[in-house]
């Protein structure tokens, strides 16, 4: 059964979409300053970064905590 999640903005988010909406938000330079990852600093990639990111849950962990900070920020200002 899949549950309703109401306050979850990471519900329905794919890893992968929310890796494309932190690029298309920050950049590859600004994500890599702010997450010093090397999937994210040396010749970054949505592929490379997505196969680090499923087996690496402490990386996955900051990524998530980002996007969760984006998102928030984002609607904030549209109040």
């Amino acid at each position: 059964m899949h549950e309703i999640q109401p306050k979850n903005p990471l519900h329905g988010v794919t890893l992968e979409q929310l890796l494309n909406e932190l690029v298309s938000f920050y950049g590859w330079d600004a994500l890599g300053l702010k997450i010093d990852i090397r999937c994210f600093t040396h010749d970054p990639s949505i592929t490379s970064s997505l196969k680090f990111l499923r087996r690496t849950p402490w990386a996955r962990e900051r990524v998530e905590s980002l996007y969760i900070e984006m998102v928030q920020g984002m609607s904030a200002k549209q109040r």
